[in-house]
């Protein structure tokens, strides 16, 4: 079982940079891919971006440039860094784990994911 809780969110202005971290207990997340999602006021939960236990990732195309998901696993935890934001970039950001084993996927489905956090609250304003 992993437990993950995510934080870093807040209210920010526009243009302003966030990291969110994604910190998981319970098990090592060797073998996991993490994934990003985020769901903003009134639309369903979206694919942001993922990272292979092995570091490959992978970014949904609008974000592309402007966010950066990276790993420690010496602290069992993911980040997710979000430069220039925009006031689109509303949303409760989720971070969910799946594991992989040994190869490079990073899914990008909700379903696909079989451990999520609470979520933490990005609020841009402009």
């Amino acid at each position: 079982q992993v437990q993950l809780v995510e934080s870093g969110g807040g209210l920010v202005q526009a243009g302003d940079s966030l990291r969110l971290s994604c910190a998981a207990s319970g098990r090592t997340l060797v073998g996991f891919a993490v994934g990003w999602f985020r769901a903003a006021p009134g639309k369903e939960r979206e694919f942001v971006a993922a990272i292979n236990w092995s570091g490959s990732t992978y970014y949904q195309d609008s974000v592309n440039g402007r966010f950066t998901v990276s790993r420690d696993n010496a602290e069992n935890t993911v980040y997710l860094q979000i430069d220039s934001l925009k006031p689109e970039d509303t949303a409760i950001y989720y971070c969910a784990a799946d594991f992989v084993g040994l190869t490079r996927l990073t899914p990008t489905r909700i379903h696909e994911y079989d451990y999520w956090g609470q979520g933490t609250q990005v609020t841009v304003s402009s």
